[in-house]
């Protein structure tokens, strides 16, 4: 006995319409034989199939797809898909727009020429959820509902991400690694420059020996950790130095307890003190009288 058909969907009635947003969620049970398309979408439009069985066609491709799959749809991108005769597909489905999801499908080894996922016992069962708590936070109508659903979509890529059938070459693997370990150190360095900063210990919680990082670092940025470090903070106390604040206070900030020692180093990276590059400054900033 067929399931009585339904359709729903939840709009979204002020997207934030940042990078990463939703346009729309839903779920259905469809009739037997139900087609859509051939037609082209100016979003993406990923379902997710409950139960049921289906077919998928895109790039001249024609996909069978069963209970846990689900096939991914690119803008301009012409699509054909429909549900089975016999035990017709009940899917869920969620629309989404922005210049950072197609990174984020590519992520998960999702393209235009891999559209279809199949989700394994591991997540088969919060993908789906994830379908339907987008829905949910749709319901709201409000930005409040607009942010959860962005969220919910965020968390539901990222489940696709873990289930990722695609393992690239142990080498490629370590050198994506060792890249990353650099990035989060970048993005450390740049949050934390004027806390007191111990490159031995951040390279042990990235799980390398200083040594070793400090050459990977190197490698990929040019400098060591330190002179990064110190880079940051003296283009930082330039800035600060324009303001009416002491040495003492400009050192503090940029994370050096000792105004003696932060002196020394400002002078060996801007070749003067701090004290003559102020007055350098003021004097550049001072409007020039005219003489008559």
């Amino acid at each position: 006995m067929l399931n009585r058909p339904y359709f729903r969907v939840q709009i979204n009635p002020a997207p934030a319409r940042n990078d990463f947003f939703v346009l729309f969620a839903g779920e259905s049970q469809t009739e037997p034989l139900h087609i859509m398309g051939p037609r082209v979408h100016d979003y993406y439009l990923i379902h997710c199939a409950l139960s049921g069985r289906g077919f998928f066609e895109c790039r001249g491709k024609h996909y069978e797809l069963t209970e846990g799959s689900s096939f991914f749809i690119f803008p301009g991108e012409l699509f054909k898909y429909g549900s089975d005769r016999e035990d017709p597909w009940k899917y869920r489905w969620v629309a989404l727009k922005g210049t950072a999801v197609e990174k984020l499908l590519k992520q998960a080894g999702i393209t235009p020429d891999q559209p279809i996922h199949q989700s394994g016992p591991r997540t088969g069962s919060s993908i789906p959820r994830l379908y339907r708590d987008i829905e949910r936070a749709l319901r709201r109508r409000d930005a409040q509902g607009d942010l959860r659903a962005e969220a919910c979509a965020k968390l539901l890529l990222a489940e696709y991400m873990r289930d990722r059938p695609f393992s690239p070459p142990a080498e490629q693997t370590a050198t994506a690694e060792s890249q990353k370990a650099v990035e989060y150190a970048v993005r450390w360095l740049t949050l934390q420059y004027h806390m007191p900063v111990a490159i031995g210990d951040m390279a042990a919680q990235l799980g390398y020996h200083r040594t070793h990082f400090t050459k990977l670092f190197k490698r990929y940025t040019g400098m060591s950790p330190l002179q990064y470090l110190t880079a940051i903070r003296m283009e930082h106390a330039k800035t600060l130095l324009n303001e009416p604040l002491s040495v003492q206070e400009v050192a503090a900030s940029v994370g050096y307890a000792d105004a003696l020692y932060f002196s020394r180093q400002f002078k060996k990276w801007h070749g003067c003190a701090p004290e003559h590059y102020r007055a350098k400054f003021r004097d550049r900033s001072e409007p020039r009288r005219e003489h008559k």
